[in-house]
């Protein structure tokens, strides 16, 4: 299935796809299924999607103050499902959210999982510190 056909507003399953990947070492891997993404970087998750889902939603990693206001200021951000609330958030892809706002939260959740690597790993990744 084209997983960009499901498409209605906002960014394309393809296009979170893409961002995800376009992070330095991202893979994108699929320990739950044929039907989830899983995008990690160095073994670690950043993001989770479901790409072929009618209601694209991609779960991503956040620092839980900043995860607390996003979710009272978006009604497309919610707590991360099947995941820990104080941690992920789940963004509703509806168009609501501009596509850099989403862009910035994969951002970040890529940085937070990075931050946290040995300093040898985050150079070989040529993270500057996000």
């Amino acid at each position: 299935m084209d997983c960009s056909t499901w498409h209605l507003y906002g960014m394309t399953a393809e296009e979170l796809r893409e961002r995800c990947l376009g992070q330095n070492g991202a893979e994108e891997t699929f320990p739950f299924g044929p039907q989830t993404s899983v995008f990690k970087v160095e073994g670690k998750m950043f993001a989770l999607s479901q790409l072929g889902a009618e209601s694209l939603r991609v779960s991503l990693k956040c620092e839980p103050r900043l995860a607390e206001s996003l979710r009272a200021a978006h009604p497309a951000v919610t707590p991360g499902y099947h995941l820990n609330k104080r941690h992920w958030n789940t963004v509703i892809l509806d168009g609501s959210l501009a596509d850099q706002v989403v862009v910035d939260m994969i951002e970040d959740s890529y940085d937070l999982i990075v931050s946290k690597l040995p300093k040898a790993r985050q150079r070989a990744l040529d993270w500057h510190g996000g």
